[in-house]
């Protein structure tokens, strides 16, 4: 994944931009959670990635998750606490796509 991906989608150092992917994806997950956007669900997870500028070093690839990085020790997470699975839609999905 790179940061031009996740500027581009939204997710920048001043905060989600306006009319973006990234505002979309907030006020999806905001609405199907009750009026909040939770910590670690995939709008927090990846501003906090715009934030910083820096995606390179998660493991989120454009071959897929790198083994033993951030971003497989998050799908391994997700995926016990789903079942066994990542769900479509989920951090680790998302993230992943962008």
């Amino acid at each position: 994944m790179s940061d031009q991906n996740v500027r581009n989608a939204g997710f920048t150092p001043s905060g989600i931009s306006a009319g973006s992917l990234a505002s979309s994806m907030m006020s999806h997950e905001a609405r199907g959670s009750g009026g909040g956007v939770h910590s670690g669900g995939p709008t927090s997870t990846l501003q906090e990635m715009g934030a910083r500028g820096t995606t390179h070093s998660s493991g989120f690839t454009s071959s897929g998750i790198s083994s033993g990085s951030t971003a497989s020790h998050m799908m391994s997470q997700e995926a016990r606490s789903h079942g066994g699975g990542t769900p479509r839609g989920g951090t680790t999905s998302t993230v992943q796509s962008i």
